[in-house]
């Protein structure tokens, strides 16, 4: 079994889990598992590295108790957002009110990108939404959630994938893993299928091909290609 207490993430989450007791804002570990809609043990096998925090969870500690998202990835010595408002010092917000860093250059975007059902609705990329960054990681881009095990084992299950936006008419790169909007939004490996000297067609593929079989799209009918440029998989890059 991996030591996972190797994760930033993690050991952030330690940090703030003590910092919480220390104020008298959580009572142990049975008083926080409830706040992130989990339980007692699954607290205490993170604080000594026998498993990782979830995406879920990490957006109800932002949610409940005002941590910086940024201080957890390792980006910011700010343990809080600095608006506290509640007894013992931490901002108490709501998700849509920017858990993550306003000046953060990366876009976490309110949908999932299913990597096996695809989800209908459009990426929207508004200036209001929440946003984080990553050490190393430049440029203006989007990160998106993945959902689903048809892309395993490159991309698992509540992966954040960072991704940049491609301009249409942009170079793609086949074989390489793009987020493709159409009526829908799948993560994908993707060949260009062509029609004399110009690609009319898409062939999406699955790294888990044993169950998900390629299909193809008309490239009339992507409105967005988001190219991934790494993943947040147990919370380091990749």
């Amino acid at each position: 079994m991996g030591n996972f207490s190797d994760h930033i993430v993690n050991q952030r989450f330690s940090t703030v889990f003590h910092e919480l007791e220390k104020r008298n804002i959580i009572k142990g570990k049975s008083d926080i598992a409830k706040k992130l809609g989990t339980y007692n043990h699954v607290i205490n096998s993170i604080l000594k590295g026998q498993r990782n925090i979830t995406v879920d969870q990490l957006n109800k500690l932002f949610d409940n108790y005002g941590v910086n998202a940024n201080f957890l990835f390792g980006n910011s010595p700010h343990m809080f957002m600095p608006d506290a408002d509640s007894p013992g010092g931490v901002a108490v917000r709501d998700l849509e009110d920017r858990q993550f860093s306003a000046g953060g250059n990366i876009v976490l975007a309110p949908l999932r990108a299913l990597a096996g059902d695809a989800v209908d609705q459009d990426i929207a990329a508004g200036s209001d939404l929440p946003r984080f960054s990553v050490p190393g990681l430049e440029g203006d881009l989007i990160a998106v959630e993945i959902s689903g095990d048809s892309m395993l084992p490159t991309i698992t299950n509540g992966d954040l994938v960072i991704c940049e936006r491609l301009d249409r008419g942009a170079p793609i790169r086949d074989n390489q893993v793009y987020v493709v909007v159409t009526d829908v939004v799948v993560a994908k490996r993707v060949q260009q299928l062509k029609s004399g000297d110009s690609a009319g067609h898409l062939r999406l593929i699955s790294d888990n091909d044993a169950v998900y079989k390629p299909y193809e799209v008309d490239l009339e009918d992507v409105k967005q290609i988001l190219q991934v440029k790494c993943r947040l998989t147990t919370y380091a890059i990749s």
